[in-house]
């Protein structure tokens, strides 16, 4: 079983770089945000401009990114889930942003797929390691990619856990989604099961009845295979 797990919103219990934003940003990062919603630019054009608007020195953005409130409930449930399958965090975030915010939140150390956050004089910038140039969804981060890759040894299902629009492709593909925010519109709207969630306590109540249905038989989720 391969979970791939979002940050922003989802692990996070805001969107830490609208946070940024909001805090170091002039406040024309908006418009370009609309664009971005509209389908006008790119996941990638939008935040790459966005990020353009940032004024903040590196000791004061690491300090912002320690005060990141996320979900308590994470912890007990990566440590249960963790006994029996692969877990990532795959977000078209900020890499450092979730390193600094995990490492202080005390959370277990997995594997983190993000955009590449660069350090200037006086701001910042951004690099694409994870980008998909064949990519319809034109993000920073495939997560359909990844999570083919991550899951090539796996045997079992694939559970995505997310709340926006990067999530919208993966979920497509996934065996088993858990949705919250905007990525509950879409799945209702492309017609994608899914299962809601505010917290991952809730998740971890499901992933445990699992383990009993599957005491009570042989079987298990159905794989499907990602595109």
């Amino acid at each position: 079983m391969l979970f791939v797990i979002d940050f922003d919103g989802t692990l996070s219990v805001g969107d830490t770089v609208d946070a940024m934003l909001e805090r170091f940003a002039d406040d024309s990062w908006q418009d370009l945000e609309a664009e971005w919603l509209k389908g006008n630019i790119t996941a990638v054009d939008c935040m790459k401009q966005q990020l353009d608007l940032v004024e903040v020195d590196q000791v004061t953005l690491e300090n912002f990114f320690r005060s990141i409130q996320l979900d308590a409930s994470f912890i007990p449930f990566h440590k249960y889930i963790s006994q029996f399958s692969k877990v990532a965090i795959v977000s078209d975030g900020l890499d450092h942003a979730i390193d600094v915010a995990t490492r202080n939140a005390a959370i277990p150390t997995m594997p983190i797929y993000a955009n590449k956050l660069h350090f200037r004089p006086n701001g910042v910038s951004i690099s694409y390691p994870f980008r998909n140039s064949d990519c319809k969804a034109g993000n920073g981060v495939c997560k359909c990619q990844i999570a083919e890759q991550l899951s090539a040894d796996v045997n079992g299902p694939i559970v995505l856990v997310g709340d926006g629009k990067s999530d919208y492709c993966l979920a497509k593909h996934a065996d088993i989604v858990f949705a919250k925010g905007k990525l509950i519109t879409h799945c209702e709207q492309e017609n994608i099961p899914f299962r809601r969630f505010q917290t991952f306590a809730e998740i971890l109540e499901v992933v445990k009845l699992w383990d009993v249905a599957k005491k009570m038989s042989s079987g298990s989720p159905v794989k499907r295979q990602v595109a």
